[in-house]
């Protein structure tokens, strides 16, 4: 996927630092938007193997489903889950496996499925594909969306490291090593140690951390008396599984004097051996390691001029219950189309202000969540006996249900203008007369106008947005009240109305006017059809 280095002045509209799974589904989503030209760098050489998220929550699984990608990676989840079977000795009785089941944990507190409850509204007319999320490593993730970046034509560039730019009114000039490029927009996709942050000047405020933690995939032997999965003790808390070999361990004492450095066998063993308070415990390799803190800081605003940032370089925190990953590929998801209508001439750059103000708040929110569960997992008295309170509640069928439905994100939405309770939510996989479902529609990533009452829109209201608008009229036999909805290219719903409502000709035009651009003229008569 590595090409050729460009020629000094060659002019992008978009460079891209980074080519992790936020920076590669960020390329590509500028590209299914129409930027012609984007390029990635980053400075590895190969796709990292640190064991990182392993985790990809219900909007992420909506949003690779939504762009065609889950078939692509069916093998890989299937040999995930065979792993998971290997390890937990997961049998129906008969001699044949079953799948293992999981919703998740908060604080190390793993959440029953049992026990969780999927029939509020949240869950209507879900993607039947995604349920609270998959098991899915991170690795294997931007493997899949390299490839299809490279299907749709971004140039990726490793072993490429940005060491500064400068912008201007025009756009960015952007030193890579040593060569300089013109690009229209630089997006910082670097990590939470982001060159583009830093030399951009965005402020970072936030908590400083508290812990140590390890995470590795390692050779071991003396293991009989590690417990499987979360396990609290008097000094911290410990991980075996869901893979052989795989530990994670968590000490309250002092972040680490250098958390970069790499994670030697010896030190490994000597904390797993200090919160297990198991000493026959070996380390006897280690193939892949990396510390982590709950250092938990997010840039007060995502946009300075010209540069803009997602993933790790917008927000930082600890990695408890794999709200990076997702949070990240959400960024990228509503930051893509809009550049790339910005890039395009169909959007004033006005529109790039929504991207903070949508994606900001989830960001604090993940910030939060991953703070509370620090607290819950400290090991003095105070927090213990919250912690047992919070196993109560979690131990009941509505407490694990409110949990797995915050950790999966099925929650997440924007606040967009507009009365209908659609409106802002990530549009409902309904079940359409023809066989198809919604997300299907979305695959190119255009805006969708789709109407069902059974009765075509007007070509005075689609002639306007032919070239950049996708319109369908169906019927959906689950909501025969629901009229038309016009659904952004992130699958988030911008307006819709029910047949038995009040007429919003002119909610429907400003949403137009301000989602798809160009000109509203005859945007009035959807509500008539």
């Amino acid at each position: 996927m590595t090409t050729q280095g460009t020629e000094q002045g060659t002019e992008y509209d978009v460079v891209v630092a980074g080519a992790g799974p936020v920076g590669l589904f960020l390329a590509a989503e500028l590209r299914l938007g129409g930027a012609l030209r984007v390029l990635v760098v980053e400075r590895l050489t190969e796709v990292d193997e640190t064991i990182k998220a392993g985790w990809i929550n219900h909007p992420s699984v909506v949003a690779l489903n939504r762009r065609g990608l889950l078939p692509e990676l069916a093998a890989v989840r299937e040999a995930v889950q065979e792993r998971l079977r290997a390890f937990q000795g997961v049998s129906d009785g008969d001699g044949t496996t079953e799948r293992p089941r999981f919703a998740g944990h908060f604080a190390g507190i793993m959440l029953d499925p049992e026990l969780f409850d999927d029939s509020g509204p949240e869950w209507a007319d879900a993607d039947p594909a995604a349920g609270p999320g998959l098991v899915l490593p991170q690795a294997e993730l931007e493997r899949a969306l390299g490839r299809w970046a490279e299907r749709l034509g971004v140039e990726v560039r490793r072993g490429v490291e940005l060491t500064g730019f400068t912008q201007d009114a025009d756009g960015v000039a952007v030193q890579l090593d040593e060569r300089t490029v013109r690009a229209g927009w630089l997006v910082g996709c670097d990590g939470g140690r982001s060159t583009v942050r830093r030399l951009a000047g965005f402020a970072f405020p936030g908590t400083a951390p508290e812990i140590t933690g390890y995470q590795a995939l390692a050779e071991l032997s003396g293991v009989e008396r590690l417990k499987a999965g979360w396990n609290t003790t008097d000094v911290g808390t410990y991980v075996h599984g869901p893979f052989p070999g795989r530990v994670l361990t968590v000490e309250f004492d002092s972040p680490p004097a250098d958390r970069y450095a790499p994670v030697t066998a010896e030190e490994l063993e000597a904390s797993l051996r200090r919160v297990s308070g198991v000493p026959e415990v070996r380390v006897t390799g280690v193939r892949t390691a990396t510390r982590f803190t709950d250092n938990a800081r997010q840039a007060t605003e995502y946009r300075r001029g010209r540069v803009l940032l997602a993933g790790d370089a917008a927000h930082v925190h600890s990695p408890f219950g794999g709200q990076g990953l997702n949070l990240g590929l959400g960024d990228a998801l509503n930051l893509g189309w809009k550049l790339a209508a910005v890039v395009g001439g169909r959007a004033p750059e006005s529109l790039l202000d929504t991207y903070t103000a949508e994606r900001h708040p989830i960001g604090a929110w993940v910030l939060d969540w991953t703070r509370a569960q620090i607290a819950l997992m400290r090991p003095d008295r105070h927090a213990r006996a919250l912690r047992r309170v919070v196993e109560d509640l979690a131990g009941s069928g509505t407490g694990t249900t409110y949990l797995v439905n915050r950790v999966s994100g099925v929650w997440q939405r924007y606040d967009l203008p507009g009365g209908h309770p659609l409106t802002g939510a990530s549009a409902p996989d309904l079940p359409l007369s023809d066989g198809t479902r919604l997300g299907e529609h979305l695959h190119t990533g255009r805006p969708l106008l789709l109407g069902l009452t059974g009765s075509p829109a007007p070509d005075t209201l689609t002639a306007p947005y032919a070239d950049r608008l996708t319109v369908l009229t169906t019927t959906c036999p689950t909501r025969p009240t629901l009229k038309a909805l016009l659904v952004r290219p992130d699958g988030f719903v911008a307006w819709a109305a029910d047949t038995d409502g009040e007429e919003d000709e002119d909610g429907l035009a400003a949403a137009l006017e301000r989602w798809v651009g160009g000109s509203g003229a005859g945007a009035r008569a959807l509500t008539r059809a």
